[in-house]
């Protein structure tokens, strides 16, 4: 028993991915994030656009 969990404990593979994972999730967060704000300026410039061409 010691002997799996002194290998589990030296294989670095599962770390890894669980690293990449968490990036990931963190990446598309973030982006989400970031995209959803952008969506919310754009849709603002274009409402003050259309209302000052509307007055013209």
């Amino acid at each position: 028993m010691m002997k799996l969990i002194s290998k589990f404990r030296r294989d670095e593979k599962g770390v890894t991915l669980v690293e990449y994972g968490i990036a990931l999730i963190l990446a598309i967060m973030v982006g989400g994030t970031l995209l959803a704000t952008l969506a919310g300026q754009v849709g603002t410039n274009l409402t003050q656009a259309t209302t000052a061409a509307a007055q013209r």
